[in-house]
């Protein structure tokens, strides 16, 4: 059944904020952040120390309560009986949006299902501001979050990615990032990227080129600060690694530029058994990998291939 939220129609129970804060210079803040800040009965936040600091600096007293991946199965239900008491609740991050790759989307889940409305007070996010001076086609784009630690979990994460063709966009960390990017120059190719960091702050840098001079450019002037990487979406140029491990045209997905898509002509079945019969993958990884280069869902293409594994 659909649910039609009204943001401000004054309903009885309370209101969950999702305010944005600063990614790094101060003046990121908006005017109507800091007065939803004020206003509202409580602020979760993902780090109370961080946030007691932003707080302070705006002269804002409202109490302060921590949210975080750790403590999200306690405080999170807590959290909801005080918005279906009436509380007026602001949720912040460290930096930036909240509720994105962190804890708060749960929170924003459980606060829909149950009819709660859910305001967004945007402001600053480093991927699209990222994305916005890279340089690299802005038209469509994918948010993908961090990357892998485990290389092979990184190969296949890299894998599920190749064949989109928007502009891509990723966190790293500076720890991790000169182990990321050989990753991406195996499996996605020599696609040109964008290594942005600091942003907002006053050392602000955004590194252009290839991954190969990327790379070059890291064993030269070692990784500072949180990355985000902007990476090509998939063009004629770019090459990478087959599934097979052999090279291939990562543009139209066809090993020796065949002209179209290589699973074009198979069906769903085929097209997963084909990755089965490498020997690489069990058939859970199979669909996966199957449903990220046909762009459908997962459980879409495992229904359809347990249909045929009944019939047949």
């Amino acid at each position: 059944m659909i649910q039609v939220q009204r943001s401000f129609a004054g309903e009885s129970s309370g209101t969950l904020y999702l305010v944005a804060t600063p990614i790094g210079n101060l003046e990121d803040m908006t005017f109507r952040a800091i007065r939803t800040l004020r206003e509202v009965d409580i602020i979760a936040a993902e780090d109370t120390r961080q946030t007691r600091k932003l707080l302070t600096h705006f002269e804002i007293s409202t109490r302060l309560v921590s949210y975080h991946e750790h403590n999200k199965r306690a405080s999170g239900p807590e959290l909801i009986r005080l918005l279906e008491e009436g509380s007026s609740i602001a949720l912040v991050s460290d930096a930036g949006l909240p509720a994105i790759s962190d804890p708060g989307a749960d929170l924003v889940r459980d606060a829909a299902e149950r009819g709660i409305s859910v305001v967004p007070v945007p402001g600053a996010n480093a991927a699209l501001s990222a994305l916005i001076i890279s340089g690299l086609p802005t038209e469509r784009f994918l948010f993908a979050g961090f990357p892998p630690r485990q290389r092979k979990a990184l190969n296949e994460w890299l894998a599920s990615i190749a064949y989109e063709q928007g502009t891509i966009m990723m966190y790293e960390s500076p720890h991790r990032i000169t182990k990321t990017l050989p990753a991406m120059l195996e499996v996605l190719g020599d696609r040109r990227i964008v290594m942005a960091r600091e942003l907002t702050k006053r050392h602000e840098e955004a590194a252009r080129g290839t991954i190969t001079e990327c790379i070059a450019w890291l064993e030269e002037h070692p990784p500072l600060g949180e990355y985000v990487i902007v990476v090509e979406g998939r063009t004629a140029q770019a090459s990478g690694h087959s599934a097979d491990g052999s090279i291939a045209d990562i543009a139209d997905g066809v090993p020796n530029g065949a002209g179209e898509l290589w699973w074009s002509a198979l069906s769903l079945d085929a097209h997963v058994k084909h990755y089965e019969g490498q020997g690489q993958l069990d058939r859970k990884e199979a669909i996966k990998r199957t449903a990220a280069d046909r762009s459908m869902q997962k459980r879409d293409v495992y229904n359809a291939v347990m249909r045929k594994d009944e019939s047949g």
